[in-house]
């Protein structure tokens, strides 16, 4: 298993991330992710572009808890 994203990295995502980064979020393995889009139970919206999965960033914080992001600095 990858470890998760850290609270910097989470922030720093572009619009869309692969459907292992999200389940790095969300601290379950690749696996597990495409077995809950394949039941349609992933946390979140997740969109199929050709053969690869896409998740909104903002969808994953949403579902995250993150509602919007906080003021954060790296020093």
């Amino acid at each position: 298993m990858t470890r998760p994203l850290t609270f910097a990295e989470a922030f720093d995502l572009p619009l869309s991330v692969d459907l292992a980064t999200a389940a790095r979020a969300f601290g379950i393995c690749v696996g597990t992710a495409y077995r809950l889009v394949r039941l349609g139970t992933f946390p979140c919206p997740v969109i199929r572009v050709g053969r690869h999965y896409r998740v909104p960033t903002a969808s994953m914080l949403v579902a995250l808890g993150v509602e919007e992001r906080p003021v954060y600095s790296e020093e």
